[in-house]
């Protein structure tokens, strides 16, 4: 065979050392597709993680069915309304999230947070059971609470049940262990409190305090409903209660005192001094019908008995507006 300008050209040749090198290329392609099936660099698996009772699997499959990705990222994929959720988890802990979760129109509060301390499942994965041990794990938390607890977010209230908000700790705790080689990228705060005060003033940084935001502890207004106001600013109450009759996270509180209540057991049940006070002890004694049980973190051992009966004071002045 001959090519051009006369000159013989060996095709045979040339033919073997494609077929050779279409063969080496087949081999690195089948040997990297069987390495795919292999576990790499040991490599964390969603069904591998719980929070307490509550599997990772499952809570994927809640973060999926409420579309979450529809405003937050993870792992970089998603979109970008809201903040990056793959290390949450790492940053703010358990407690923080369970406190968010059921009522992420309002940021938690330092009381709301603590009130979450005492849930067993959080003690067994976290090790704390103190405010003070937390926010030292957890420095995202509390960066949290001290700048934005007590306000308001973008976030909607989800109708997430106590189950589902188990689950999707887990699963955010699931994606704290990934191995995400360095994604998200760390963004450095550098002169925070100078361009908030460049922004908004001298006065607002001073509020965004915890101790100019928090009450004075043993301090006790005059008049009960005063007092119970307060406690319930303090424990963000309004991120889960409207003040009128709107439903939230759980029933308004206007014109609550003094009425029927209808409980999900069928049977109804008037909205009195004990009543009130029973559901802020122990919320899942009587369930109001159409709300979900277990939402409601107990507030017995965090409230005395004259905080308790400061918020039913102050649930009473509500009949008035």
């Amino acid at each position: 065979m001959s090519c051009a300008n006369g000159k013989n050209c060996d095709e045979t040749r040339k033919r073997r050392r494609a077929l050779v090198a279409l063969g080496i290329m087949m081999l690195i392609f089948i040997m990297l597709s069987g390495f795919s099936f292999l576990k790499s660099r040991n490599q964390i698996t969603p069904d591998s993680v719980s929070f307490g009772p509550y599997k990772a699997a499952d809570g994927k499959r809640v973060f999926q069915s409420y579309n979450c990705m529809g405003c937050h990222t993870m792992v970089g994929n998603g979109a970008y309304l809201g903040p990056d959720l793959t290390k949450e988890y790492e940053r703010a802990g358990p407690a923080w999230l369970a406190a968010f979760l059921p009522s992420a129109g309002g940021w938690p509060t330092e009381a709301a947070v603590r009130t979450q301390l005492m849930n067993q499942d959080q003690i067994a994965d976290t090790g704390v059971d103190s405010i003070e041990a937390y926010f030292k794990k957890y420095s995202g938390a509390q960066q949290r609470v001290e700048r934005r607890g007590g306000g308001t977010s973008l976030m909607p209230n989800l109708p997430l049940s106590s189950e589902e908000v188990g689950q999707l700790i887990a699963y955010l705790k699931y994606t704290s262990a990934l191995n995400t080689e360095g994604w998200p990228p760390k963004v450095k705060i550098e002169g925070l409190d100078r361009r908030l005060q460049l922004a908004h003033g001298t006065h607002a940084v001073a509020a965004a305090a915890p101790a100019a935001a928090a009450p004075a502890a043993g301090t006790v207004a005059p008049d009960p409903a005063a007092r119970g106001e307060q406690l319930v600013k303090e424990y963000a109450c309004g991120s889960c209660h409207a003040l009128d009759d709107t439903r939230l996270v759980g029933p308004g509180w206007g014109g609550l005192s003094g009425s029927q209540v209808s409980l999900a057991d069928g049977s109804t049940v008037k909205a009195d001094d004990a009543y009130l006070a029973e559901s802020i002890r122990q919320p899942n004694a009587k369930v109001v019908a159409g709300y979900p049980a277990g939402v409601m973190p107990a507030y017995d051992k965090l409230l005395k008995d004259e905080d308790v009966n400061a918020i039913v004071a102050y649930i009473h002045s509500l009949e008035k507006q």
